[in-house]
This record gives structure tokens, C-alpha cells and sequence, in this order.
């Protein structure tokens, strides 16, 4: 089967040869058949799995699809050799090619096409090099909000946030996760402007600025419905047990399942936070408990809601 499938490849190959030449009655290459025989000989060597040569196939599609001025199919052949790349676990390589592609998508006017194709690099890196992920899915999300497509956009800085926080990379993934909640308050998707908040105040604790954290729950209060939910008592409650250094208040909020059940990378945050000092100071329940004052009533309230 594999035979017969590289014979039949190296058949269209002869063919594209055929193709670009030329004589007294041919005056010109004929690319567009030279890269269709190409675009069959790679599928065949990909079939008969033999990677490599479907990848130079697919770049010879590639070239003469850029001859005949076709870039979008040149872009679609040059990111099918980086599958090719990633067939044979060269993830780096895979990489490069697609980058190409994108490339070439954005000069052919394509740019939504150049952002799935960056997404789909960020996906098959992020295993190996969380970096390189990172840097992808910020460059689709530039080329979404160029486009004015904010969803998509914002769905892939919330990939890199949240890859910066594993890389803890706290500094860059504060500044990643204000870029995200500006966004998610242009398109007002509020609660997500929440949960983002959230997840700031918990990077800007373990970044050691209450000051930072303190200040995102406060301007957050201009978001409808923000004060009083049960976020922001959560947040609230935090900040406190923080300021005090009352390691059970902090336990308790961090332990809450509005935080346990965040995305993983924020809510190992929660679970690993600790107050300054670590001194095991427990604060004594007020006489009078004004409703949120202490840590239990805004926990239990939050738990009703």
C-alpha cells in the first residue's frame, strides 16, 4: 500500500515537471497544474507516511501557488508542511512554518484565517514550551482586536494569562489580565470582569502588593453590579484577613469553591496563598458581628448566594 502510494506520487511529481516546462508552443509555466500534481504528490506521500517528502512536496505546492499569485493557497500549502513537521515531533520546525503561513495569510488579507492557524501553533507547543504558546496566543489576540472581534480576542489572552501565571510570571500576567477585564467590559460581559478581578487581587497577593490588589477591587466598584455580589465580598473579605494577617479569614476565602473552582492556574494561587509573616495569627471573632465585619458571615452569605 505505502509502494503504491509513493509510485503515484513520484507519477504527479513527473507530472509538475511536465507541466513547468515550456516550448515554441508553451511560452509560459503552467504553476496552477504544477502546484495541483505538488498538492497530490504530498497527499500521497502523507498517506504512505513519509513526512518528509510530503513536506517538500507541500513547499513546492507552496512556490508555485506564490508564482501564480495564489498566496492563500501558497499560505494553506506552507502550514500543511508544518503538520508534516509535527507528524514527525519536530514541534519547533512545525512552528516555523506556520508562522510563515500566518505571514502570508495577513499580506493576503486574510487575518482571521492567519489567527486560527496562531491558536492552533499556540495548542500544539503548549505541551513543550509554554513560552512560545504564550507569545502565539498573544499575537492571534492582537490580530483578533485589530479585526474588532473582542470574543475571540479575549478568549486567547485568557490562554496567555493563564500561562503566565504557570509560569509565574506574575509582573507580565497582572498586566495580560487588566488588557483581558478592559476587554470583557467593552463587549459588558460584567461577570467576567469579576472573575477577572479576582484572579488579579490573587496575583498582585502573591506579587506581595496589597496596594495593587486593593486598588482592583476598588475600581471595580464603577462595574454594574460588582459591589455587593458575592465576588466582591469574597475579594473583601480577603483583603482584610490579608491586611490583619489572619491566616483562618484568608483559609476560608481561598477555600471557598468561588475560588477552588476558578480555572486551575488561579485557583492553585488560592489554595498556595499565605499571609505576610506567616505568624499563625488568628483574630477573635468580633462581640457584635455586623454582618460582613468578619470573615464567617461574608463566607456563609457568599455560600447562599
Amino acid at each position: 500500500m505505502a509502494a503504491q502510494k509513493i509510485n503515484e506520487a513520484h507519477e504527479h511529481i513527473a507530472k509538475a515537471e511536465k507541466c513547468l516546462k515550456t516550448s515554441l508552443t508553451k511560452w509560459k509555466p503552467d504553476f496552477d497544474s504544477a502546484a495541483s500534481e505538488y498538492a497530490k504528490a504530498a497527499v500521497c506521500f502523507k498517506n504512505a507516511k513519509q513526512y518528509d517528502q510530503a513536506k517538500d512536496a507541500y513547499l513546492k505546492e507552496a512556490e508555485y501557488h506564490t508564482e501564480n499569485k495564489t498566496l492563500f493557497h501558497a499560505a494553506k500549502a506552507i502550514e500543511q508542511a508544518g503538520m508534516m513537521m509535527k507528524e514527525q515531533k519536530k514541534m519547533p520546525e512545525a512552528i516555523q512554518y506556520i508562522e510563515k503561513a500566518c505571514m502570508m495569510y495577513m499580506e493576503n488579507g486574510t487575518p482571521d484565517t492567519a489567527a486560527m492557524a496562531l491558536d492552533r501553533a499556540g495548542k500544539l507547543i503548549e505541551p513543550i514550551n509554554l513560552e512560545k504558546a504564550v507569545d502565539l496566543y498573544q499575537k492571534a489576540a492582537g490580530v483578533f482586536e485589530n479585526e474588532d472581534r473582542l470574543r475571540q480576542a479575549v478568549e486567547l489572552l485568557g490562554k496567555a494569562s493563564r500561562l503566565l501565571v504557570r509560569l509565574r510570571r506574575l509582573d507580565e500576567a497582572a498586566v495580560a489580565l487588566q488588557k483581558e477585564k478592559n476587554m470583557y467590559k467593552e463587549i459588558e460581559n460584567f461577570p467576567m470582569c469579576f472573575k477577572k478581578t479576582t484572579a488579579q487581587v490573587l496575583i498582585h497577593l502573591h506579587r506581595g502588593d496589597y496596594v495593587a490588589a486593593d486598588k482592583c477591587v476598588r475600581e471595580s466598584y464603577s462595574l454594574p453590579g460588582y459591589s455587593g455580589s458575592e465576588d466582591c465580598i469574597a475579594m473583601e473579605t480577603l483583603l482584610q484577613g490579608y491586611d490583619e494577617q489572619d491566616e483562618d479569614q484568608v483559609y476560608r476565602v481561598c477555600n471557598s469553591p468561588l475560588l477552588k473552582y476558578m480555572d486551575n492556574d488561579y485557583a492553585k494561587l488560592a489554595i498556595s496563598l499565605r499571609v505576610p509573616g506567616g505568624g499563625g495569627k488568628k483574630k477573635k471573632a468580633p462581640a457584635a458581628p455586623q454582618g460582613g465585619a468578619s470573615g464567617a458571615p461574608a463566607c456563609r452569605r457568599r455560600g447562599g448566594g
